[in-house]
């Protein structure tokens, strides 16, 4: 038996389907020494259940390898699909073996999130797929069986548990790394440049306009609106931020000088080729932490309740019609929540304040994430029934101790459910019946 290849959480992300409208069908349509591209035939069975070669072309055309790839990698390439394809199977039986179901409804609605994100209507989608080599019940299945793998990982998720003791033991291990390859960082600087052949009263202005900047920033003047005065650096007009990236990525001169400080703290001047320089660190933290900022939306929705297929779908049209209405200026998106929403928060136009990441169920976080501000979302199905969402702004906010730590409550859950998959994946491979037939296209 194969030892099972590692799961690719990409398979069980419900937008990869979508990346089947932009490859090329041609892509897929290579021929072979043993058969014509058209020839379609068994190459495995799960569990007696086939797998054909035109699944392996199908996903192969979805790949977009890089051209410096070599020969024996691009050659075994195939069989890695295979493979892949393999643990999808396996996962789909136990998903359906153990009661998930997906309806009609939920299909629809993700038919009509990925002909948005291809900037089509369902009806022009649906146009397109004999390009990519597809119909529409083949393209329908994909997606059922998308949502099918998302529904499952997400129930393993959700049996996840993490304790505090953990959380702390994985700030102490994360905090306060000394190692530049394991540090984020941003620095600010100011810039006072000193001419190659500078004279000695030039170096000594430089270095006294260099200290005196210093010392203002340590005073607590605005480091930016300093930069933006004193600066002679290309980032001066952007407060001399230089960017979030590894600290092994700054000049080994910021690096040393910084290195024992806190964000908000300030070091130099400090003397390079090219003049003085006064930093300030702006972000600084262990590549294994979270962010210490967060992207907070300000979001409202419009819910209507469903309790089964038949309820969904009369809903999901129901709000794509208002939809219709509010884009086009008709309604506005508060009155309508506020006439037919059937949330608590209807009495406020949908609002629903400011959320961080992970505050809401994913099916209605993933859609919010997609919209940008003023943007009205298509109909999504979540587990609490039909949602119109609209993004009203966007902000950035410095974390709290207690939602830094919730932050790293959900890194470790996402590492414990990953291990938890993968390891529920090996089981299932090793029970399964794998009959391997004709070689992978």
């Amino acid at each position: 038996m194969n030892e099972p290849t590692p799961i690719i959480r990409a398979a069980t992300h419900l937008w990869c389907a979508a990346l089947l409208l932009i490859v090329p069908v041609a892509a897929a349509a290579q021929p072979t020494a043993t058969a014509p591209a058209t020839a379609d035939y068994i190459v495995a069975l799960v569990n007696g259940e086939p797998i054909a070669a035109s699944e392996v072309r199908a996903r192969l055309a979805r790949i977009e390898a890089p051209t410096n790839v070599a020969a024996t990698e691009r050659a075994a390439l195939p069989r890695q699909v295979l493979q892949q394809l393999i643990d999808e199977k396996v996962l789909l039986q136990f998903a359906a073996d153990s009661g998930i179901r997906v309806d009609d409804t939920a299909v629809d609605a993700a038919e009509a999130e990925v002909a948005r994100r291809n900037g089509l209507s369902v009806a022009q989608l649906r146009a397109r797929l004999p390009q990519a080599g597809l119909t529409l019940n083949t393209f329908r299945a994909n997606l059922r069986n998308e949502l099918m793998l998302q529904r499952l990982r997400e129930r393993e998720e959700s049996q996840v548990r993490v304790s505090e003791t953990e959380i702390d033991a994985y700030l102490r291990q994360h905090q306060g790394s000394a190692d530049p390859a394991d540090t984020v960082l941003e620095l600010a600087q100011v810039l006072i440049p000193v001419p190659e052949n500078a004279s000695t009263d030039e170096e000594a202005r430089a270095r006294q306009e260099a200290e005196e900047v210093a010392r203002r920033a340590r005073t607590g003047e605005d480091f930016a609106a300093l930069a933006r005065r004193y600066s002679r650096s290309p980032e001066a007009s952007a407060g001399g931020r230089m960017g979030l990236r590894r600290a092994d990525r700054y000049p080994s001169l910021f690096w040393e000088a910084v290195r024992d400080l806190r964000a908000g703290e300030i070091a130099g001047p400090l003397r390079s080729g090219a003049g003085w320089h006064v930093l300030q660190v702006v972000t600084k933290r262990d590549a294994s932490l979270p962010d210490p900022t967060v992207t907070q939306t300000r979001v409202r929705h419009i819910l209507l309740r469903a309790t089964d297929e038949a309820a969904q779908r009369a809903a999901v049209a129901r709000l794509q019609a208002l939809r219709e209405r509010i884009v086009t200026g008709q309604t506005t998106f508060e009155a309508a929540a506020r006439e037919v929403s059937e949330d608590a928060s209807a009495r406020e136009g949908g609002a629903l304040g400011w959320a961080a990441p992970g505050v809401f169920v994913p099916e209605f976080e993933q859609a919010m994430e997609r919209l940008a501000p003023g943007q009205v979302s298509s109909p999504v199905v979540s587990r609490f029934g039909v949602h119109l969402i609209e993004v009203l702004e966007r902000r950035e906010v410095q974390r709290s101790p207690r939602e830094l730590r919730e932050a790293v409550r959900a890194l470790l859950r996402q590492q414990k459910a990953d291990e938890a998959f993968a390891e529920q994946l090996r089981e299932l491979r090793g029970r399964a019946y794998i009959e391997y037939r004709e070689p992978p296209p």
